[in-house]
């Protein structure tokens, strides 16, 4: 029996310890002396970090704070580089099944071209040459009237 009074008192001191650092922290912030305190803490710690990027500027280094931004900034633009190159990917994908689709019926054209090419250029020459009204060829035409 004396097994369940020890835990009953372990828990008891616990939380009396406890509610006794609680009220001490109330206390403390409650001071107005402790509260200045850590109010120059601070205020002491802003105007040493403000000291401090104000001599990296002046000997051209850069803050911490500047290091942050530009690994931010560098973390933003590799971000938008993987996705431009996934787009680009996506794109010669399309681009491989659309001359995939376009290759195959313009080899079916060739073909049957490419056996009419020596009937079918001989009359495309002739209207070419009739509907270019060259001069070099009337002006013969013009010396055979009487």
């Amino acid at each position: 029996m004396g097994h369940g009074n020890e835990g009953g008192l372990r828990e008891r001191l616990m939380h009396q310890g406890e509610e006794a650092i609680g009220k001490l922290a109330q206390e403390l912030l409650e001071n107005p002396v402790v509260n200045a305190a850590i109010s120059s803490v601070f205020e002491a710690g802003e105007k040493a970090a403000s000291a401090q990027q104000t001599a990296l500027g002046a000997l051209n280094l850069p803050s911490a704070a500047d290091l942050e931004r530009l690994t931010r900034r560098l973390r933003s633009v590799s971000q938008r580089l993987e996705a431009i190159e996934e787009s680009i990917s996506g794109l010669d994908g399309r681009l491989v099944v659309i001359e995939t689709a376009v290759a195959k019926p313009a080899a079916k054209v060739a073909k049957p071209a490419a056996k009419r090419a020596p009937t079918a250029k001989a009359p495309a020459v002739k209207r070419a040459s009739g509907a270019s009204g060259s001069t070099a060829k009337r002006a013969p035409r013009a010396k055979r009237q009487p």
